[in-house]
């Protein structure tokens, strides 16, 4: 018998996306009810904040190594 899912339906930039999908596959495919077009996903209600927590940290990751790249000065540019 089908099982309902409470779900979230989050849009987001396709890059953004992308870094959801990531963590979803990373995860085993914990976060993701379903994939519905290029910048729009239903997530798991019990799952989002978790999931927004992963997309947080990645994100500073990014920055900050956008950052170092900007003032090493041994860098061409």
């Amino acid at each position: 018998m089908p099982r309902a899912v409470k779900g979230v339906l989050v849009e987001c930039d396709p890059s953004i996306k992308a870094i959801i999908l990531k963590i979803d596959e990373d995860f085993h495919h914990a976060f993701i009810v379903e994939d519905l077009d290029h910048q729009t996903l239903v997530v798991k209600e019990s799952k989002l904040a978790e999931l927004k927590e992963r997309l947080e940290k990645i994100l500073e990751k990014t920055q900050m190594m956008e950052k170092e790249e900007e003032s090493d000065p041994e860098q061409p540019g």
